[in-house]
C-alpha cells in the first residue's frame, strides 16, 4: 500500500475485481463514476494474467477523506532487465480536476523508484485527453513523441545530491 496525504493506493483483490466487472455497486466503497469501463478492461486483465508481483499490478485510488474508491493506477507487469515499467491510471469524472491523479501519479513514480528495480516509466494517451496530458507533465513524465493517434511519455529515474528523487 502507497499512502499520499490524501490517498491510499491498495492492490486490487480478486474479489473487488469480480465486482468491478459485474457493476455490482452495492456494499462497494466506489465514489459515482467508479467503475470507469477502463477499470472493467483492468479487472478483466487482472483476472486473467498471473499473479502481479507485489506493487506491480492494479491499485485502487482511495481518498483517505471519504474512503471512497475513486480510480486505478497501476503498472503493466513487472519491470524489465533494463528497470522499464508501462503504466496506466485514471479518476472518476466526478473528482477529476482536483490533482488526485497526478497526486497518485507522483507516489506511484517514488514508489517504483524506491524499489531500486525501476529507471524507467512510460505511458500514454490520446491527443485530445490533454488532462491526461497535464497530469504526466506534472508528475515528472516528458512528451516524447506521438503518432496519428497517441501522444507518449517517459518518467526516468536519477538522483541528486540532496534533492532527492528527481524525473527527467
Amino acid at each position: 500500500m502507497i499512502e499520499t496525504e490524501r490517498l491510499r493506493l491498495s492492490p486490487l483483490s480478486r474479489e473487488q475485481a469480480e465486482h468491478i466487472i459485474a457493476g455490482e455497486r452495492t456494499g462497494q466503497p466506489w465514489a459515482v463514476g467508479y467503475p470507469r469501463s477502463d477499470d472493467q478492461d483492468v479487472a478483466r486483465m487482472f483476472l486473467t494474467a498471473p499473479p502481479a508481483e507485489d506493487g506491480f499490478g492494479p491499485l485502487q485510488i482511495m481518498d483517505r477523506r471519504t474512503a471512497l474508491v475513486i480510480g486505478g493506477i497501476g503498472f503493466f507487469g513487472p519491470p524489465d532487465a533494463l528497470g522499464l515499467v508501462e503504466l496506466g491510471y485514471g479518476v472518476a469524472p466526478e473528482v477529476e480536476g482536483r490533482g488526485y491523479a497526478t497526486e497518485a501519479l507522483r507516489a506511484l513514480l517514488a514508489w517504483a523508484y524506491r524499489t531500486g528495480r525501476v529507471t524507467r516509466a512510460i505511458a500514454d494517451t490520446t491527443h485530445d485527453n490533454v488532462g491526461s496530458q497535464r497530469v504526466m507533465e506534472k508528475a515528472g513524465m516528458r512528451h516524447t513523441g506521438a503518432d496519428k493517434h497517441r501522444r507518449y511519455y517517459q518518467w526516468r529515474a536519477a538522483r541528486t545530491d540532496d534533492a532527492g528523487l528527481l524525473a527527467r
